[in-house]
């Protein structure tokens, strides 16, 4: 365990970083994605286990395991390609609403310690799938992917 500074004056005590997780192998394009939207600060794609409709991702390329230890520069980076990509797949989808989830450590729900915003179009009605989700249809993914890109394009 490392020292991290928590920014209010505060040190808490972070896990290293793992370069091993499956984000960081996604930005060493070890691994593919369904790319929306990407920068020199961050990479959004598709989750393969959506639980709506046009769940997607947004990640620094930054090393960060989560809230916790994230520099306040990339935070602003991941957040203000969150809020921009989740304006463009509620447009692209058509969606009622936005839910946006972050999870930080094991007992706060994560699961892939590299910081990532979760963005999940919200059409009246529709619950939700339970994590985890089964595989989405990776054609599906795509076609998402590319409507979410072109809007935020737009």
């Amino acid at each position: 365990m490392i020292a991290a500074g928590a920014g209010l004056g505060q040190t808490c005590w972070m896990t290293p970083y793992d370069d091993t997780n499956i984000f960081a192998r996604i930005l060493r394009g070890e691994i593919p994605c369904f790319k929306i939207h990407e920068s020199a600060q961050v990479l959004s794609f598709m989750d393969i286990m959506p639980r709506a409709p046009g769940h997607c991702l947004v990640i620094p390329k930054a090393p960060a395991r989560n809230l916790l230890d994230v520099s306040p520069e990339a935070l602003q980076h991941v957040m203000e390609a969150a809020r921009r990509i989740a304006i463009a797949a509620k447009t692209a989808l058509k969606a009622d609403g936005i839910t946006l989830q972050q999870f930080s450590e094991s007992a706060g729900g994560q699961e892939v310690f590299h910081l990532h915003v979760h963005i999940l179009p919200r059409f009246e009605g529709q619950r939700l799938l339970s994590h985890p989700a089964p595989r989405g249809d990776m054609a599906v993914l795509a076609e998402q992917a590319r409507a979410i890109s072109a809007a935020l394009a737009a």
